[in-house]
């Protein structure tokens, strides 16, 4: 999944969230929601969206993902770049919630597909915060 070259196969991990949409639960809002995540040793893990008649307690499908890659063993910092899109094909960049889980999982160099191009978790983030700013 990812070159020698350090390249990413962006079109894999789209595959794969766009075909993560297909085991969505979502009978609220219809909107089918995918994420894969690439590791360091060129796994993909990915996860859908799970909705729940509360609305506030929906699983984003970001959360998913971080729930699967602590289920497979990997840890924090493992996750090199990260793909999101909809049952219609939209790449989707993560709301806020999951940009704060994101970064704290991946890292600010963590890649996030979005229009136009991939960007690190930095940018989208940029005041972002992490266990080591709480007290011991």
């Amino acid at each position: 999944m990812s070159g020698v070259d350090g390249s990413i196969d962006w079109d894999a991990i789209r595959a794969a969230a766009a075909e993560a949409t297909t085991h969505s639960y979502v009978p609220y809002s219809r909107l089918q929601v995918g994420a894969a995540a690439l590791m360091h040793d060129g796994t993909i893990v990915s996860g859908c969206n799970v909705e729940n008649a509360s609305i506030g307690l929906t699983f984003c499908a970001e959360v998913t993902v971080i729930g699967r890659l602590y289920m497979a063993g990997y840890r924090r910092h493992q996750m090199v770049a990260v793909a999101a899109t909809d049952q219609f094909g939209h790449r989707l960049t993560p709301c806020g919630r999951c940009r704060q889980l994101l970064m704290e999982q991946g890292g600010p160099d963590l890649l996030v597909d979005g229009s136009p191009e991939p960007r690190p978790m930095r940018e989208l983030l940029p005041d972002w915060f992490g266990p080591e700013d709480l007290p011991a």
